[in-house]
């Protein structure tokens, strides 16, 4: 009986301790890419502006920048924060490709949250570089001062 009870007791400890840890909430270690139709529709409910990343899978420079620059802990926080993430792959979505105007990649476009554009960037972009253009973009400051002069206030 005491046998039974210990290992009862064990069992309800064991169960509450694995419902606790898949309770707490993990913080989030890669970006959170959303497609082009929810994105859009979720940008415009939560008032957040947009990143759009297109690329392809034969893109060399598209797969060093998912390898670095999309695994940088800032870059991820910052974007899973301020911006709703798009991926398109403009292999797939050529559609969506077009009306932005893709003709090389990578190609990033930062647009409004009811998707205004914004601005473009064609090619490869490193951490920091991207990290400080997203800061520019979320804050507004293109509408007070040149990049330049923003980059030199960090």
């Amino acid at each position: 009986m005491k046998y039974k009870k210990r290992t009862i007791t064990l069992i309800l400890l064991a169960c509450s301790l694995t419902f606790a840890w898949a309770a707490t909430p993990e913080k989030t270690t890669r970006i959170t890419w959303t497609t082009y139709e929810k994105g859009m529709a979720m940008a415009e409910k939560q008032n957040k502006k947009i990143f759009l990343y297109f690329h392809a899978d034969w893109c060399t420079y598209c797969k060093k920048m998912e390898l670095t620059t999309f695994k940088d802990k800032g870059i991820i926080d910052y974007l899973n924060k301020n911006y709703i993430a798009i991926t398109v792959d403009s292999d797939r979505e050529k559609k969506i490709a077009s009306r932005f105007g893709v003709r090389g990649l990578p190609t990033t476009w930062f647009l409004k949250s009811d998707s205004g554009k914004l601005s473009s960037m064609p090619g490869y972009i490193d951490a920091n570089r991207l990290l400080t253009i997203l800061k520019f973009i979320n804050t507004e400051s293109y509408e007070k001062m040149s990049y330049q002069d923003f980059k030199a206030t960090l």
